[in-house]
């Protein structure tokens, strides 16, 4: 890699910053072509990519370049939260939590606390809750298959047969040794306590007060709760896309539609990430929705 493929890299960069996003694109790929590895540019381009919805891309992107040579802590935290959002979108949200909760365990960051806060509203939204009836019910039956099979094995089993001792069972995690049901439940106590800890890490923190609000709306169905989160969110940063979202919700729910369609239009300016509870095509629809009297 010369002095050039640097140049390159601080062009592309600038082009990134003056939303040419296109003309940043090549000319990163252009640099990673001809060996660059610098973790400022990786981040940039990673960021890059992940907006752009390619996020198998920039996982296996991520994963290539997260040793790259003078990255700081900082730019760690990062790396591993832009890699939880593209495990998030690509439907391995457990992995994502899994690595935030890792990293949370070194120390309180408020971008963790953001982005596990979010992933635990996503994890343990009401809609995501699992049928435990059902499951409960596939359970008894794969244990009923499990013993007849043993039973049959040791009825054909010649008397003389020579039996070996079974290597001891490895002791269960207690989370392991909880029902399905135990197991949410606990879930979305954790999820709850955490965002209740984040907004008292940083009571001023928009996104931090927005993922309370979405825990209270989405996992506890307590709204009016929620609407006080939403609320103080709402003040310190008027131009939040997800909770303009929710704000419209209630809107709605006393039938103002010019409030909600206001806040709507507002939202869908907004600059958009993966990590948003709606797209731009949703914001978009239901403001077409809304003034088509739908």
């Amino acid at each position: 890699m010369g002095i050039g493929t640097m140049f390159k890299a601080n062009k592309a960069y600038r082009a990134q910053q003056s939303g040419k996003n296109e003309e940043a694109m090549r000319l990163y790929e252009e640099c990673f072509a001809e060996g660059l590895n610098d973790a400022r540019y990786v981040l940039s381009y990673a960021v890059l990519i992940l907006r752009d919805g390619q996020y198998q891309k920039a996982k296996d992107f991520l994963v290539k370049h997260q040793k790259a040579p003078g990255m700081t802590p900082e730019q760690r935290v990062n790396l591993i939260v832009d890699y939880a959002a593209c495990c998030y979108r690509l439907g391995d949200i457990d992995k994502g939590v899994t690595k935030l909760e890792e990293l949370h365990r070194k120390g309180p960051k408020s971008l963790i606390y953001q982005t596990l806060g979010c992933l635990y509203a996503e994890k343990y939204a009401m809609e995501k809750k699992p049928d435990f009836a059902a499951l409960a019910a596939e359970e008894a039956r794969r244990k009923a298959e499990d013993a007849a099979a043993a039973a049959q094995a040791q009825a054909e089993e010649p008397e003389d047969a020579l039996t070996e001792t079974e290597a001891p069972r490895k002791r269960k995690a207690p989370e392991e040794e909880m029902s399905p049901e135990e197991a949410w439940k606990a879930g979305v106590e954790k999820a709850l306590a955490f965002n209740l800890e984040a907004v008292e890490y940083d009571d001023e923190d928009p996104v931090c007060l927005d993922n309370l609000g979405q825990i209270y709306y989405r996992v506890m169905g307590d709204r009016e709760t929620a609407r006080k989160y939403f609320d103080k969110a709402h003040k310190i940063k008027p131009e939040q896309i997800d909770t303009l979202w929710f704000l419209s919700r209630y809107d709605l729910d006393r039938g103002d539609r010019a409030a909600a369609l206001e806040k709507l239009k507002k939202a869908a300016e907004g600059r958009f990430s993966p990590l948003n509870y709606c797209d731009r095509d949703q914001v978009k629809a239901e403001i077409a929705a809304l003034e088509g009297g739908n």
